[in-house]
């Protein structure tokens, strides 16, 4: 069994055989074993708009603090060097340097990333079926590390797909953050990529068994 924590409802992991989703409304927070797991904590106050947006800054003056996810990254941290498993988050995520973590290089490969036993590695979901590119950092723990399909794909993305003038003047490649992507779609995990992570979740040892 792999928990899978903080998911969408109804998404991708569930209906699976051998997979228990946490929902929102389970909150995940909760969740103390004893199942490897695949979490995919919130990570709005962890990217570059974690202030909030500039417009309702402006509006009312108020910012939002970095990091204030509720504790969500910190249990899903806690969780992985627990019970083994793999935690996602978007590259560049803020929550690697909060929690000391080594960043992974952009070429890909897994590195060495705390004195905890935990590796990182950076990938593309775009090599996983996804229609942008969504860079992601992973970081996991007691697990096999399997060869993934690194570095950046030099491929056209599909013409879905239109990125923002100040992008290209930039000569920044179209991301998770390009223009005509539904935010359902943009945050959606491919099933191939979704398989992967509960794949890597599935090779930590059974926590029962050796309790």
């Amino acid at each position: 069994m792999i928990a899978a924590l903080y998911v969408e409802t109804n998404g991708c992991y569930f209906g699976l055989d051998g997979v228990d989703p946490w929902d929102e409304a389970r909150d995940a927070r909760l969740y103390d074993g004893p199942w490897p797991v695949v979490a995919h904590p919130p990570c709005q106050r962890w990217g570059d708009m974690w202030m909030g947006s500039p417009l309702v800054i402006a509006r009312t003056g108020v910012r939002k603090k970095l990091g204030d996810d509720g504790g969500c990254f910190a249990h899903a941290l806690e969780a992985v060097r627990k019970f083994g498993g793999v935690i996602e988050h978007p590259e560049g995520s803020r929550a690697w340097g909060y929690f000391g973590l080594n960043k992974p290089p952009r070429e890909g490969g897994w590195v060495s990333a705390d004195w905890q036993g935990g590796w990182t590695c950076r990938v593309e979901q775009f090599a996983y079926g996804h229609c942008v590119r969504k860079a992601t950092w992973l970081y996991a723990a007691k697990t096999a590390l399997p060869m993934l399909k690194w570095g950046v794909d030099p491929r056209k993305l599909p013409s879905m797909v239109q990125p923002s003038k100040g992008r290209i003047a930039a000569g920044r490649t179209p991301s998770v953050s390009a223009h005509g992507i539904r935010d359902k779609l943009r945050n959606a995990t491919p099933p191939a990529f979704r398989d992967v992570l509960l794949s890597i979740a599935r090779t930590a040892p059974d926590q029962k068994a050796t309790a």
